[in-house]
């Protein structure tokens, strides 16, 4: 296997949401897996699930929401790195998140439990309690929509700047009228990204 690509949805949505995704690129990248797993939560307002719960939430108890979270979010990703037989191989995997699973991606990040290849980050935000301390050997992919309603594009425009500032190496890309969602462009610029992590281009 050439890598592991891991792809974590947003709150209220479901792993199948996401595995389209992977359909999509898996011509592009040869010998790559994808796994795309339920969030370990139930959502409260409706069939799909959550990493972490939005009820009463506010910028100031979020951090604690996510760390809240790790526990969970780290037996999903243990599970998935052991059946595809990835665990000692964390330099050949990468986590794709999209808006609550990229501020969950990006907490594996700065909090440095989890060495992987790179991560992506689709419509997100860095909402991790301090202190950062981040794995400085794995680069980032922020795509954000700037017409996004949900999250805010500053988010990203702000983790960006965060993480350069602590030494990451953080790419960011804008796109002018996209709302909260995972454009073509944006897909395609992620699937190059991914090739480059993992040598196939």
């Amino acid at each position: 296997m050439t890598g592991l690509v891991i792809l974590l949805h947003g709150v209220g949505s479901n792993g199948n949401d996401l595995a389209g995704l992977g359909r999509h690129w898996a011509p592009s990248l040869p010998g790559v897996s994808f796994a795309s797993p339920d969030a370990p939560f139930h959502f409260e307002h409706g069939a799909g699930y959550q990493w972490f719960s939005l009820a009463g939430i506010t910028s100031a108890n979020r951090p604690a929401r996510v760390a809240a979270a790790r526990e969970a979010f780290d037996r999903e990703l243990t599970a998935i790195l052991e059946q595809h037989q990835m665990t000692d191989k964390l330099d050949k995997v990468v986590l794709v998140g999209f808006s609550q699973g990229s501020i969950m991606a990006l907490d594996t990040l700065v909090s440095g439990r989890w060495p992987v290849a790179g991560i992506v980050a689709f419509s997100g935000r860095l909402a991790s309690p301090q202190p950062l301390t981040p794995t400085l050997n794995t680069p980032v992919l922020l795509i954000h929509g700037m017409a996004d309603g949900v999250i805010p594009v500053a988010e990203s425009e702000v983790a960006a700047e965060t993480l350069r500032d602590l030494g990451v190496s953080a790419r960011s890309e804008f796109e002018p009228g996209t709302g909260h969602t995972i454009s073509a462009r944006g897909a395609q610029l992620a699937a190059e990204f991914i090739a480059g992590l993992l040598h196939l281009s």
